[in-house]
């Protein structure tokens, strides 16, 4: 069977969008995702993450920066522009760790901002608590 006619069921896992360009890290973050019960989703460039994200409705998004097609910060500002998208929580994941790259992406009211490499038990802290402040 293709999966063309197969459903989409909801659990009470949380659904993530992660989009990065590197599949090393997709691979990385995806499993420690799942095995703290997360369902996960994956996009390799902004473009592609902004199809994922109005086709998903995932319940937080972790985006890379630097990323072909369209980078991180151009996902951020069209998903903003969006009714269906600006609400998702989003969390910053990448190697930009200057002051001017947090605060452009604070700009667009950002759950939080985490820079590469990082502790796993702190991403899925920060994860579980944009999930907790998201339902308030």
């Amino acid at each position: 069977m293709l999966g063309i006619f197969k459903s989409k069921q909801k659990t009470d896992r949380a659904r993530i969008l992660l989009v990065d360009d590197e599949p090393d890290i997709v691979d990385t973050i995806q499993c420690r995702l799942e095995a703290n019960n997360f369902d996960v989703v994956t996009a390799s460039n902004g473009q592609e993450g902004l199809e994922r994200a109005a086709d998903e409705k995932p319940d937080l998004i972790l985006l890379d920066t630097n990323m072909p097609v369209m980078n991180g910060h151009e996902m951020l500002e069209n998903m903003k522009k969006r009714p269906d998208l600006k609400n998702i929580p989003v969390i910053m994941c990448t190697a930009l760790c200057e002051a001017q790259d947090i605060a452009a992406a604070s700009a667009y009211g950002i759950a939080d901002y985490v820079t590469k490499p990082f502790d796993y038990t702190d991403l899925i802290e920060k994860i579980t608590s944009a999930l907790e402040n998201n339902k308030s």
